[in-house]
């Protein structure tokens, strides 16, 4: 039976180079959710009150360079090491030696290297959206340079410091507002239409967005809150994820190819590009993943999944969780 809970609580924690903004929801197991690119903690709002009345402690973090957390000026202080210990910091902080880790998006990739690099903590893990995919292969910018043919990659467009800030930050509503569009399942473009993950040589993302229409996830004031958040400290911060793909190549070369063994969840929508680009990287999850219990894709369904089905994913989620060992949950 579902319990009655509390009311969200909002903390700023220590973490070795700064603070991590949290917001914390309901008593029992730790969750930890990880948000992607360009949210934050609210990304979260409907899975929060969902765990804690299925009896865990729910915990959504703005990510290091977003919301209310630290800001470092430093470009490679967004690298992947240090974003698997700030999440050991956000569990060592809340009084808990382990937790379950589930991340969206950007999220899932720091989710996965989390359980990855420390095992120790995280027991189990939950990706959403972009399928786990090991180190491997080459140089990550070469390849991203390589995909956009006369076009180019929207990563490689992020990953010029201030290229992407000058396209967003003089209208950051309207950006985020055409961004969210472009990936959600009810307003992206139509098959055969310009592909919003590429830019053309003398454009911007943006000229790709549809115009004038709002996903059925989003209201006024999701939009409001997100765009406030990246009104106030810029971009920067959270695109220097994308600037730090080669160094994150490097620093985990002795996890080429390594496999991730505890148990796992992986949802994806199936008009997503991250699981239809990324299709033998599930089908490799026998091998990736050997500890997956479950392996969705919505029908139906864009990139933003736990904004756009989050009653379904919320069911996936909290039956996952309670099938775990007991050492996991």
């Amino acid at each position: 039976m579902a319990r009655h809970v509390a009311e969200t609580t909002h903390r700023l924690v220590s973490t070795p180079e700064g603070r991590i903004h949290l917001v914390e929801q309901g008593t029992g197991p730790l969750v930890l959710l990880v948000h992607g690119f360009p949210e934050s903690w609210y990304s979260w709002r409907h899975q929060l009150p969902a765990l804690a009345a299925a009896g865990y402690c729910a915990v959504a973090i703005d990510v290091r360079g977003y919301g209310r957390s630290s800001k470092p000026a430093a470009t490679d202080a967004y690298r992947m090491l240090h974003l698997v210990e700030d999440n050991v910091a956000v569990v060592h902080a809340l009084g808990e030696r382990s937790a379950v880790v589930i991340g969206h998006d950007w999220g899932a990739g720091i989710a996965a290297n989390s359980a990855l690099l420390r095992p120790d903590v995280f027991r189990a893990v939950g990706l959403l959206s972009v399928p786990y995919t090991p180190r491997g292969g080459p140089r990550p910018s070469d390849v991203f340079a390589r995909m956009g043919g006369d076009e180019e990659f929207y990563v490689s467009y992020f990953q010029e410091p201030g290229r992407a800030e000058a396209e967003i930050e003089p209208d950051v509503r309207g950006w985020l507002a055409g961004f969210y569009a472009a990936l959600s399942a009810d307003t992206m473009p139509a098959p055969g239409a310009p592909d919003p993950h590429f830019v053309s040589r003398a454009g911007t993302l943006r000229d790709r967005f549809p115009a004038g229409r709002m996903p059925a996830w989003l209201s006024e004031r999701d939009l409001d809150v997100y765009a406030a958040e990246f009104e106030r400290t810029g971009l920067s911060g959270a695109l220097n994820r994308y600037r730090n793909m080669d160094r994150d190549w490097e620093d985990l070369a002795a996890f080429d190819g390594a496999p991730v063994p505890q148990p796992s969840v992986f949802i994806g929508g199936s008009l997503d590009a991250s699981t239809t680009w990324l299709a033998d990287a599930i089908e490799a999850y026998p091998v990736t993943l050997p500890g997956l219990l479950s392996s969705r894709l919505l029908d139906g369904c864009g990139h933003w999944i736990q904004q756009e089905r989050p009653v379904e994913v919320n069911r996936i989620l909290t039956d996952w969780l309670a099938a775990l060992p007991a050492t996991a949950s």
